[in-house]
């Protein structure tokens, strides 16, 4: 696993919620899981543009955080299946109102664009 350099800072809510749950992929990746899609397979295709390496990455993070939870099921191939934790549960309405507020600004951040390639 990844080794800080700078130690974290314990007395700051932001910077633990930034290193647990905040990355390019986590929310999505939390999302499906809590949409019911809970195997590799299925969160790769969910989510087109993540690779299979940071798709491993993210989950084995969630999991070491105690965020989500694996399951392998002892048969060959083996199944891999994730679910969200009670913890992983509290996170979901940030998740949620980030994506609404992504989706709510979304239009204006097409203006700015559209407008700034027109300049």
């Amino acid at each position: 696993m990844y080794q800080r350099k700078i130690p974290l800072d314990f007395d700051c809510g932001t910077g633990i919620a930034i290193e647990v749950i905040i990355s390019k992929w986590k929310f999505c990746i939390l999302q499906e899981i809590n949409k019911g899609i809970s195997r590799p397979k299925d969160l790769m295709e969910a989510i087109p543009d993540i690779t299979k390496r940071v798709l491993h990455e993210q989950l084995k993070q969630l999991e070491f955080h105690g965020i989500v939870s694996k399951h392998i099921y002892p048969e060959v191939p083996p199944k891999v299946e994730y679910s969200i934790t009670e913890i992983g549960m509290q996170a979901l309405p940030i998740v949620q109102a980030v994506n609404q507020w992504g989706l709510d600004f979304a239009p204006r951040l097409k203006t700015i664009l559209n407008s700034e390639n027109e300049a």
